[in-house]
């Protein structure tokens, strides 16, 4: 499958030539975008896990020694992410989990998005410091991570978009945390002091929407860290969201960005094993 895609994204390539709110969020394409309908059909299934009442799974019904948890963006489930899932679980061969982190509350809502007011622009940013703050969301990821080991899960990857970056790096900087390695795809709230603490291999993946300051600043910090053989970079030359909800892959460019990420993903993740 990797080489299909790779092919793909090489031919539309060529066809594109013809709390108090402590946390906020100053990406101002992940507050003023909106997500992108798509048809897409998911190939995998539901259910109850480690604490969360539902939890998509792509791949194998069973854990498998390689594993994978994602963290959606602020829109939730979307086909795109769904994708996305079921795109490493086959390749990879692995179980791949996106449990649902909005559990409580619920995704952004799309008739509010983007906000047009000053209100509307307060309440966003007032979410992202109450339920949406990603500390109140790490201590969930750990708990599924370490569910899937005692399910016999001997590597646990995380990766996560735009908010779920965040969600991610905090994971990955907690004190023994049971993941092996990260990966964060066009983050937001993207900050070089999350990189600090970081124990485990990082894949950064930014797009041209997060501050070239901070991903230059990360990149110095992991170079330096005990594990910088296993990291990856890849600056994609493109918009934030266009690996998830909001990808518009019938557009040309945006396709082949979105398969070329998750061919980088992919390669990431083995590299974790080699």
């Amino acid at each position: 499958m990797l080489t299909r895609l790779r092919a793909l994204v090489h031919h539309l390539n060529h066809a594109k030539m013809s709390t108090a709110s402590a946390v906020h969020n100053t990406n101002v394409a992940c507050c003023t975008l909106p997500p992108v309908k798509s048809d897409y059909k998911e190939k995998g299934f539901y259910k109850p896990y480690a604490g969360f009442d539902k939890v998509y799974v792509a791949g194998p019904k069973e854990p498998t020694k390689l594993a994978l948890v994602a963290v959606f963006d602020i829109f939730g489930y979307k086909p795109q992410t769904l994708q996305g899932a079921d795109i490493l679980a086959e390749e990879l061969k692995a179980q791949v989990l996106l449990p649902d982190f909005f559990e409580g509350d619920k995704p952004w809502d799309l008739d509010n998005f983007p906000p047009k007011t000053d209100e509307d622009k307060k309440k966003l940013q007032k979410w992202f410091g109450g339920f949406a703050n990603p500390a109140n969301h790490t201590p969930k990821l750990i708990k599924v991570a370490e569910a899937l080991k005692t399910d016999g899960a001997e590597s646990v990857i995380a990766y996560g978009y735009c908010w779920g970056g965040k969600v991610v790096m905090k994971a990955g900087s907690a004190e023994n945390t049971p993941l092996s390695a990260i990966s964060i795809i066009h983050p937001a709230m993207l900050s070089s002091d999350d990189a600090k603490d970081l124990s485990v291999p990082l894949g950064l993946y930014p797009s041209n929407d997060e501050p070239k300051s901070e991903e230059a600043k990360i990149v110095d910090i992991i170079s330096k860290k005990p594990f910088a053989d296993k990291n990856d970079y890849v600056h994609f030359d493109s918009f934030h969201g266009f690996a998830a909800a909001r990808a518009n892959l019938d557009d040309p460019d945006n396709k082949a960005k979105y398969l070329d990420l998750y061919c980088t993903l992919i390669n990431f993740v083995k590299k974790q094993a080699a």
